[in-house]
């Protein structure tokens, strides 16, 4: 049933467009016109966009958030919107803009955020992280793909149709500063500015695709839990020699603990863990199957010998339609040079899980909490603290949403699109659906080799182009399908 209605819409919309071909042709070179007279402009306005250090996660940045957050207002108004405001939250503010031209028209509520992660390790960096350079037709810069270069598109969309007169919806963007810890904020203010925020879709740019020669598109999210621990032991560091092999080392106990989570198949051992997965169909894993991928490559890409998974899964699988647990950070006792021969008192990690449909984060988070407590031993004492968190979310391709999302990458690209599942996460876009009562679509322009959350992060130009480009036929084939 899916797959005829995908069809029959498929059809409707080829349909309208042959309608009013020639309307719509005109429009297309004016955009392409454009767009090409101020590609130079758009790459400046992004580049001194990425020389501002916006790290949510450190203190010592709220200036910089301010100062980011308005400049985005700043790019937002110039590019066309009717106002802009910066919201101040409890944490680093939302900055929030809309252009609206009838209330007849459908609206579009365009997420991104303009934080960043931390820059570290800086010494692994071959250029400073907050120095743009551009070498080979690519971007190097902390948030030159997540997120600003991919938000900063939707606003060059903007400035297009407005310029051409050509704006076939009402936009509305959400650019929110602390997306990369969780979006602690982001809940409360969405709660409390429903009407604001009212739209008949939601459209996110924050996701990659396989290439540029096999154009994807995620028609789903994983879900996040994600929590530290702390393993005490003495209540003081100890002298290795005195009191080794007496004294519990909460590194070893540690290390221990973390090796359990996962048994000899890779499968994670937190009982009932995977009761609420669903499993993803024969056909689902067949379509997955037929995405183009290369595993000598991609180790070579990442310089390892051998891949790592649970076992009876492919590696896209493991990256996409299986939960995970992963240790993101662990550390205690001396790190520095030389050697001291100190029994530490405290260990500590940081643990996140990946969730699939029908995983619930506050259920995963008090399972993996609950399993840490209780496979401690007694010879130690253990403090978890949970992070944050979101739950997974799905786009049903056979909604208008995606539709849209799939004719407007096949009209730049020249192809239909691979629909594919992303392997990160994007907390909020559960809670989005949930209290605005409309669908995510996620049209993302990133690759997976494009460093996130790495040293030496990139956005290769001709993507931040190509989502310029495309993002405008999302509009139009958003609009002719809700209009139809």
């Amino acid at each position: 049933m899916q797959i005829r209605t995908l069809f029959i819409k498929t059809l409707y919309i080829r349909y309208l467009l042959r309608k009013t071909s020639l309307k719509k042709n005109i429009a297309m070179q004016a955009w392409k016109d454009y767009q090409n007279a101020n590609k130079d402009r758009f790459l400046e306005e992004l580049l001194e966009l990425l020389r501002i250090p916006s790290v949510s996660a450190r203190s010592e940045h709220k200036d910089d958030m301010l100062r980011c957050a308005e400049a985005v207002k700043q790019r937002m108004l110039e590019a066309g919107a009717d106002n802009a405001v910066i919201y101040p939250t409890e944490g680093h503010p939302v900055v929030y803009a809309e252009k609206f031209i009838d209330a007849a028209k459908p609206t579009v509520l365009v997420y991104g955020h303009y934080d960043v992660q931390p820059a570290d390790p800086l010494e692994l960096w071959n250029s400073g992280p907050f120095e743009p350079t551009v070498k080979d037709g690519k971007i190097f810069a902390r948030g030159s793909c997540d997120d600003k270069g991919q938000f900063y598109m939707h606003i060059k969309a903007l400035e297009t149709l407005v310029q051409t007169n050509t704006l076939p919806v009402n936009v509305k963007m959400i650019i929110e500063g602390e997306e990369e810890i969780g979006s602690p904020s982001l809940a409360t203010f969405v709660k409390a500015n429903k009407e604001l925020l009212q739209a008949d879709v939601i459209l996110i740019s924050d996701t990659a695709m396989i290439s540029m020669e096999h154009p994807s598109i995620d028609v789903g999210v994983r879900g996040l839990t994600y929590v530290q621990i702390e393993v005490n032991g003495a209540n003081r560091d100890l002298h290795s020699g005195v009191y080794g092999g007496a004294v519990a080392n909460p590194i070893t106990i540690l290390a221990r603990m973390i090796a359990s989570l996962h048994d000899e198949n890779n499968h994670i051992t937190i009982p009932n863990f995977y009761d609420d997965v669903v499993e993803a169909s024969v056909e689902e894993r067949a379509e997955l199957a037929k995405a183009p991928f290369d595993e000598a490559e991609y180790k070579q890409e990442l310089g390892v010998n051998e891949l790592w998974g649970e076992k009876g899964y492919s590696t896209n699988e493991r990256t996409g339609i299986r939960p995970t647990l992963e240790i993101n950070g662990i550390w205690g006792g001396y790190t520095g040079e030389g050697s001291k021969t100190v029994l530490p008192s405290k260990a500590f990690a940081k643990i996140s899980c990946r969730l699939v449909p029908n995983q619930k984060s506050p259920k995963m988070e008090k399972l993996l909490i609950d399993h840490l407590y209780k496979i401690a031993p007694a010879n130690v004492t253990v403090k978890v603290e949970p992070h944050h968190g979101g739950d997974p979310y799905m786009t049903p391709v056979d909604s208008n949403e995606y539709l849209a999302a799939a004719k407007a990458i096949e009209a730049t690209f020249g192809k239909a699109p691979i629909p594919v599942r992303g392997g990160g996460s994007i907390p909020i876009t559960a809670l989005f659906e949930s209290e605005l009562g409309c669908k995510v679509v996620f049209l993302g322009f990133g690759l997976d080799s494009d460093n996130l959350h790495s040293p030496n992060e990139k956005y290769d130009i001709f993507n931040f182009y190509k989502g310029i480009e495309t993002i405008p036929y999302f509009h139009q084939f958003y609009a002719a399908l809700k209009q139809a």
